[in-house]
C-alpha cells in the first residue's frame, strides 16, 4: 500500500490570496488525495524584508509536527529559509517550487540582489527544483543550474484554482453573463492583472487611448489596490477625456466572474514586461481569446506572433496600438487566432497532468532520489 505522503509547503503570509503562485499551490492542494499526498501550508509571517527570515526556525518546527515527509520551498519565501540553511542543513528533504527567478519581479535593485544571494542559499541545498515555465527553467540553464535538477511544472489549462468538473476542457462555472461587453463599439478588449507597475497597465491605456473611441471598450479586472501609489497614477491616467466613458474598472473578482469575462470578451490584452508564466495568458487562450503583449517572459513561450495573437517589441507603445486596432476592427483575423489559441492551450497538460508532475517529483526527492 501506498503511504500518504505529507508535504509541507513553506509560502509568505496569507496562503488564500488570489495571484498566480498561490492560486497554483491551492489547486496542487486540492489534488493532493489522488496522488496519496496532502499538503499541509506552513507560512512565514508577512513582514517587511528581510525580517521574516526570524521565523524560519518557527516554520521548520511546525513542519516536523505536522508529521511532513518532505519540505516544498515557494520562491516567495526562499529568501526567508536561505540564511537558516546555511547554519543547518534541513532534517527533511528540500524541493523548490519557483514561480519567479531568483531576487524576485517586482522589487528594486538593491533588493532584488540581496534576495538573489538568499534565495541561492536555499536552492543549492534542495534536491530538485521544479519551475513553472519553460522560460524560467531557461533563465535557471543560463545561471548554470544543472538541467538534471529542474523540473518544469506548468500551471493546469483551466483558469487558476477553479475546482471544476472532471473532463471539461476549460474552467469550472462561470459566474453570471456579464451583458454586452462592447457597449456599442465592434470589440470588448479584456485585461486581467492586478494594478502593479509590472503589469504595463500604463502602457495598455496610453495605448489604447489613441484608438477612434467607437471602436473598442477596454475592461480592467484586477485588485485595483495593489499598489497604492501606481493605482493613484492610473486613475489619474483614466480621468483624462481621450479615455472618458471607454473603459470599465472591475476591481477584484471572483474566479467565476473572470471566467465570465473571458467567455463574453473578444481578445486578451496585457502588455507585462516580467511573467514567468503568465497564467492569464494560457487562461485567455484556453476560452479562445487571441492575446497581445510584449514579446516578453513566458508569453513568446505561449503564443506565437499572429498565429495564436500579437506580440509587440517592450516599450512599443505605438506598435501596441496598432497591434489592438487591428484586433478590434477585424473579426475575421480576432477568429483565426482566438481558434489557433484554443488549440494551443488545449494541447497543455491539464491540472491533473500538472499536479502528477509535481508529486511524482517531489515523491522522488522524498525517497531520496536525485
Amino acid at each position: 500500500m501506498t503511504r500518504i505522503m505529507t508535504i509541507a509547503l513553506l509560502t509568505l503570509g496569507d496562503p488564500g490570496r488570489l495571484t498566480g503562485g498561490y492560486l497554483y499551490h491551492q489547486r496542487l492542494a486540492r489534488l493532493a488525495p489522488r496522488h496519496d499526498s496532502r499538503i499541509a501550508f506552513v507560512s512565514f509571517p508577512d513582514r517587511p524584508f528581510p525580517l521574516a527570515a526570524s521565523a524560519a526556525p518557527a516554520v521548520l518546527r511546525r513542519s516536523r509536527a505536522l508529521g511532513a515527509h518532505v519540505l516544498v520551498l515557494d520562491s516567495i519565501a526562499a529568501a526567508f529559509l536561505g540564511p537558516w540553511l546555511a547554519i543547518r542543513r534541513p532534517a527533511l528533504p528540500l524541493v523548490g517550487m519557483l514561480h519567479q527567478p531568483p531576487g524576485g519581479i517586482d522589487h528594486g535593485p538593491l533588493r532584488t540582489a540581496v534576495q538573489a544571494r538568499l534565495d541561492r542559499l536555499a536552492y543549492r541545498l534542495t534536491r530538485r527544483l521544479l519551475v513553472a515555465s519553460e522560460s524560467l527553467a531557461d533563465d535557471l540553464l543560463a545561471e548554470g543550474v544543472p538541467r538534471a535538477r529542474l523540473r518544469v511544472v506548468p500551471p493546469g489549462r483551466d483558469v487558476a484554482g477553479s475546482a471544476g468538473p472532471p473532463g471539461r476542457d476549460v474552467a469550472g462555472s462561470a459566474g453570471p453573463p456579464p451583458g454586452d461587453l462592447r457597449h456599442g463599439r465592434q470589440a470588448a478588449l479584456l485585461c486581467v492583472a492586478n494594478w502593479v507597475e509590472r503589469k504595463g497597465i500604463h502602457s495598455l491605456l496610453d495605448a489604447f487611448a489613441r484608438l477612434p473611441s467607437d471602436v473598442a471598450t477596454l475592461h480592467l479586472a484586477g485588485d485595483d489596490r495593489a499598489d497604492p501609489a501606481y493605482a493613484a497614477q492610473l486613475r489619474a491616467r483614466l480621468a483624462r477625456p481621450d479615455l472618458t466613458g471607454r473603459v470599465v474598472v472591475h476591481g477584484p473578482l471572483s474566479l467565476e466572474r473572470v471566467a465570465a469575462l473571458y467567455q463574453a470578451a473578444d481578445a486578451f490584452v496585457l502588455p507585462s514586461l516580467k511573467e514567468p508564466y503568465g497564467t492569464v495568458y494560457g487562461e485567455a487562450m484556453t476560452y479562445g481569446l487571441p492575446v497581445v503583449g510584449w514579446r516578453a517572459g513566458n508569453l513568446p513561450y505561449l503564443a506565437d506572433h499572429d498565429r495564436e495573437g500579437l506580440l509587440v517589441a517592450p516599450g512599443d507603445v505605438l506598435g501596441f496600438s496598432g497591434a489592438l486596432l487591428r484586433l478590434a476592427t477585424d473579426a475575421s483575423l480576432r477568429a483565426r487566432l482566438g481558434a489557433a489559441a484554443r488549440a494551443r492551450a488545449l494541447a497543455r497538460p491539464t491540472w491533473e497532468e500538472s499536479g502528477a508532475l509535481f508529486f511524482a517529483a517531489v515523491r522522488e526527492a522524498a525517497d531520496g532520489s536525485r
